[in-house]
């Protein structure tokens, strides 16, 4: 409920006004209470704001990310199905390597079978023979993920290169989009680094795109150049965001091998959750392995991190 509702709401139900000595008549008491539902339903957009993070971070928004190639236990579709089962984690974002192109409907079934949700599919970076298999598997089983797709470039360009730059990659993922949306998949352009990582060069891909399957993904483990302005960036972001991969924070992480880290563990986690709490985001939120360890112990790790800071 947005502030002001939540401020309205107080005022006409939690009594203080009556211990004053203020006391409305029922007729009034009616019409406050149609005002507040009225304009706390308000539009999907309003609805989905979340403006303490109390919802945002509950077990069903969460997202497991990173936990195929990176996994020391090497798990099975199967295997990882009922991990994730277990640790109620219900969406899974599916990253993989050229091994384990044959097991893909094996992990499809999997997830089918438990329950759970094929929420995002890691997509190669061009609509080549690879990416249109997967479009034919997504499409036999009618699952509709989102397609995360990453660039890169030069950081630094001059305003001529950035704009060929900008022509070819409008071209490159125009293509992956339009195909994407055949199927019913939205894109998540995904941030990786150089000048596709930038939070104002990924608006202007998407805007430049001009296709309304398209999004963004941002990952806080590759944006450690960002985080002093992460509130700045949240919002620029926020129109486009369709998901936001969470990590441990430390300033200048990346530099000094703490690029991943637990939730909880980075000395800027407090600041950065509460940022995204307060930033009015409202969709999925991922949590990552993103190393050789166990994938098990390392989501455990991050739920754990998670409740610590958030109180879910």
């Amino acid at each position: 409920m947005p502030r002001e509702n939540v401020q309205v709401y107080n005022r006409y139900t939690d009594g203080r006004e009556k211990r004053s000595g203020w006391v409305m008549d029922p007729v009034a008491q009616m019409v406050a209470v149609a005002f507040v539902l009225l304009f706390s339903s308000g539009t999907p957009c309003q609805a989905q704001v979340v403006p303490n993070g109390t919802n945002l971070f509950r077990q069903d928004n969460l997202m497991a990310w990173c936990i195929v190639p990176f996994d020391g236990k090497k798990r099975t579709p199967e295997e990882r199905a009922q991990m994730l089962k277990e640790l109620k984690i219900s969406k899974l974002a599916y990253d993989y390597r050229a091994e384990h192109i044959p097991t893909f409907e094996r992990e499809i079934q999997a997830l089918k079978e438990n329950g759970l949700e094929l929420s995002a599919w890691w997509f190669p970076t061009q609509l080549n023979p690879e990416a249109k298999s997967i479009l034919e598997l997504l499409a036999k089983h009618q699952l509709k993920p989102q397609l995360w797709v990453m660039g890169s470039g030069k950081r630094t360009m001059t305003p001529e290169e950035e704009n060929q730059f900008v022509a070819s990659e409008v071209a490159r993922i125009g293509a992956i989009a339009d195909a994407a949306n055949a199927i019913g998949c939205k894109v998540g352009l995904y941030n990786h680094g150089g000048w596709f990582g930038v939070p104002e060069n990924m608006v202007r891909m998407v805007r430049e795109l001009k296709r309304p399957n398209v999004g963004i993904v941002y990952n806080l483990h590759h944006a450690h150049e960002e985080l002093e302005r992460l509130p700045e960036v949240l919002q620029l972001l926020k129109p486009y965001l369709l998901v936001l991969n969470v990590n441990g924070m430390e300033t200048g992480g990346d530099q000094v091998g703490k690029k991943i880290l637990v939730i909880g563990e980075g000395n800027r986690d407090r600041w950065v959750f509460e940022a995204i709490s307060k930033s009015g985001y409202a969709g999925p939120i991922g949590i990552l392995n993103h190393t050789n360890e166990d994938a098990r112990t390392r989501l455990e790790a991050n739920l754990a991190g998670l409740r610590q800071l958030t109180g879910n």
